[in-house]
């Protein structure tokens, strides 16, 4: 019966719904790979004082919201796995969690926390007596802020911002760059404290997003008699490299880094950003 019903359908109709049924199965398998595939990547490099070879690397991976950073010592080069740190920027449940491979260590510190150290770090850098400091306390910095079609150039107090920045492929990627960006700056006050306020390159971090724009280049320069007091290089300069896409062993990376996390024994962060003790001789 089923077979006499089927001749009764015209031809033209049979390969309409072959057809339809197999549109549906590559749209679902285009949709399922696209979902498997969601994000983007950016290598960046940092360079001290004009030199020629970095001193630190890092590739942040983005997907579904998430950013994974992983912070590679300046010998290693090609992203592969010696990454001595990672850091997983994890805003849907509002916290950040530092990982130490090597020790099999990980803190977790939230949002909340490093919105307290903003609020603090602000009231006390613009109650210093350093006129730096005082002006990097914030919050306005628009007289010395200059702005065109890719570079935003702020000038302060014996220091100088300039960041370059292009349009990712994606609106969305300028509010998800500029979220994890400024995590970061909080996050590196917090952990490695004795730099300048983090404030004006938030500043310029708003500016940038608010243009739709990611960062391409950042530099800072920083008079020489600042940078032997804090310790810091006369001037500072990161590359970013912008990928619209995840590679094929990014989500690989992603997967090792979940694990590692799930297995990392948690600590504090004081024992977690305490130097390793040296072995005895």
């Amino acid at each position: 019966m089923q077979i006499e019903a089927l001749r009764a359908v015209p031809l033209t109709t049979i390969v309409r719904l072959v057809l339809s049924w197999f549109l549906l199965a590559v749209c679902g398998a285009s949709v399922a790979q696209a979902a498997e595939e969601r994000g983007f990547r950016v290598e960046s490099e940092v360079f001290a004082n004009n030199a020629e070879e970095p001193i630190a690397r890092s590739l942040t991976l983005f997907r579904d919201g998430i950013a994974w950073d992983f912070l590679e010592p300046a010998a290693s080069k090609g992203g592969g796995e010696a990454a001595c740190e990672i850091v997983l920027h994890d805003p849907a449940r509002e916290r950040v969690v530092l990982v130490d491979p090597a020790r099999n260590l990980k803190t977790q510190i939230d949002s909340i926390r490093l919105e307290r150290l903003s609020v603090s770090l602000a009231s006390w850098a613009r109650k210093s007596d350093d006129r730096l400091v005082r002006w990097a306390g914030g919050p306005d910095f628009g007289e010395g802020m200059t702005e065109s079609d890719d570079r935003i150039e702020l000038v302060g107090p014996r220091v100088r911002y300039a960041i370059e920045f292009a349009t990712p492929p994606t609106p969305e990627a300028a509010g998800l760059y500029r979220r994890f960006a400024d995590t970061a700056i909080l996050l590196k006050a917090l952990v490695r404290p004795g730099g300048l306020p983090p404030f004006p390159r938030l500043a310029i971090n708003r500016r940038v997003a608010a243009a739709g724009g990611i960062p391409t280049e950042v530099s800072l320069e920083i008079d020489s008699r600042v940078a032997l007091v804090t310790g810091r290089a006369d001037s500072l300069r990161c590359v970013h490299k912008f990928h619209p896409r995840l590679l094929a062993g990014d989500l690989s990376r992603i997967e090792e880094a979940e694990s590692r996390v799930a297995v990392a024994t948690q600590v504090e962060l004081a024992e977690f950003a305490a130097p390793p003790v040296a072995e005895a001789q």
